[in-house]
């Protein structure tokens, strides 16, 4: 389970995307780039009413002191497809972020 909760989960969906989310399953994703892991965890999958989408990917990390967690909600519209894919989307787009 993720460690803010599924209630805390379910509150950054609904801030990030406006819906409101039906928790459905938990999968264990393991991310690795040139043979390191660049994140390892639960993401779990949401049903969702949305324009784009029907389904959610969403999970925390711990993100600086003090136990302060950042939110990732990824909605499952192309390419995105699964929890991996979700993990993958983020990843990227956190890696790209830090280099601007």
């Amino acid at each position: 389970m993720d460690p803010a909760g599924l209630p805390a989960l379910i509150d950054a969906i609904r801030h990030l995307h406006n819906v409101d989310a039906t928790w459905i399953e938990s999968v264990p994703v393991r991310e690795e780039h040139d043979g390191k892991v660049v994140w390892e965890g639960e993401v779990h999958v949401f049903a969702v009413e949305h324009p784009k989408a029907t389904r959610i990917y969403a999970w925390s990390h711990e993100s600086g002191p003090g136990g302060k967690r950042r939110f990732h909600a990824v909605l499952g519209a192309h390419p995105v497809g699964s929890a991996e894919q979700a993990v993958r989307v983020a990843v990227i787009g956190e890696f790209r972020g830090a280099q601007n």
